[in-house]
C-alpha cells in the first residue's frame, strides 16, 4: 500500500480535481466516492474501481474484496483535503464511469434537463429501487457524478445503466424498438390512475420549473399527470417520478 502524506502531492490534486470538477470526470471517464456505503457498494460491481483511498487511522472491513486493487493510505490532513462532507468517515474511491450506449431492457427513465444534483441522486436511487435498467440524462440535466448527486444515490449508480444522450435521438432509438413513450404533463393528460401501462416503455420527466420541452412532448405515445387530492398545486419532481415509476412498473 502506497503512503501520501502532503497535500501537494500530485495524485491528491487529481484525486481533488476528480471530486470537484466534472471537466475532469468527463476527460478521465471517471469519477470520485466517499463514505464505507459507497465503496462498499463499488465493490460489488468491482471492476469499476480503479484505486482505493484509506485514511491512515482507519481499517476496512475484512470481507471486502480488494484484491488487485491499488491501495492508498493517507494522513488525516490528506483525508480532510480530499472530504465533501463534515465529518468524514476516511474512506474514498475511484471508480470507472461506464461507457454503455447500448439501449437494452424494458424500462427507461429519460431525464429532460433536471438541474438540482440531490433530486438527480434520488430519481437514480428510485429508478434503481423500482426496477429501471437505464436512467437517460438529456442535455441540460446535472452531472450524474457530482458529490451530492452520488450521496443521495446511495450506491445506485453501481446498479443500473447511466448514460447521457440527446433525448430526441435516444427517443428515436426506443421508438425503432417499439418502446411505448410516456411524457408527463398537466394539459391533454391521462390521470395516473387510469393508464394502462404498457410492457416495454419509457418516462419522460421534466425540468423542476419548466416541465418537460414542447418538443420531446410532441413525440410522446401518452401523457401523464398525478390526480392530486389536496391544495398542493405540484409535487417535487423525485416525488412524482416515484410514483409515476410504480405505479407504471407494478
Amino acid at each position: 500500500m502506497k503512503r501520501i502524506e502532503s497535500i501537494q502531492n500530485a495524485t491528491v490534486k487529481q484525486w481533488k480535481k476528480l471530486a470537484t470538477t466534472k471537466k475532469e470526470r468527463d476527460k478521465s471517464q471517471a469519477f470520485f466516492i466517499e463514505g464505507f456505503h459507497l465503496v462498499e457498494e463499488a465493490l460489488k460491481n468491482k471492476e469499476r474501481v480503479l484505486q482505493i483511498i484509506v485514511r491512515e487511522d482507519v481499517a476496512l472491513p475484512m470481507l471486502w474484496d480488494t484484491d488487485d486493487i491499488p491501495m492508498f493510505e493517507v494522513t488525516a490532513q490528506v483525508a480532510k483535503e480530499l472530504a465533501e462532507t463534515e465529518t468524514t468517515q476516511g474512506v474514498f474511491a475511484v471508480c470507472k464511469q461506464e461507457s454503455n450506449t447500448n439501449l437494452q431492457g424494458k424500462h427507461y427513465l429519460l431525464l429532460d434537463a433536471i438541474q438540482d444534483p440531490g433530486n438527480l441522486g434520488t430519481m437514480i436511487r428510485t429508478a434503481d429501487a423500482a426496477g429501471v435498467e437505464t436512467v437517460i440524462l438529456g442535455n441540460g440535466t446535472v452531472d450524474a457524478f457530482n458529490a451530492k448527486t452520488l450521496r443521495a444515490a446511495q450506491g445506485s449508480h453501481f446498479h443500473i445503466t447511466l448514460m447521457r444522450m440527446d433525448l430526441e435521438e435516444a427517443l428515436a432509438k426506443l421508438m425503432a424498438q417499439d418502446t411505448v413513450i410516456y411524457g408527463t404533463s398537466l394539459d391533454d393528460a391521462t390521470l395516473l390512475t387510469d393508464v394502462s401501462p404498457a410492457e416495454k416503455w419509457a418516462l419522460i420527466v421534466g425540468n423542476e420549473g419548466s416541465g418537460i420541452s414542447p418538443q420531446l412532448l410532441a413525440k410522446t405515445d401518452e401523457n401523464i399527470k398525478i390526480p392530486m387530492r389536496g391544495k398542493a398545486e405540484s409535487l417535487n419532481v423525485a416525488v412524482a417520478t416515484g410514483i409515476l415509476l410504480y405505479r407504471l412498473i407494478l
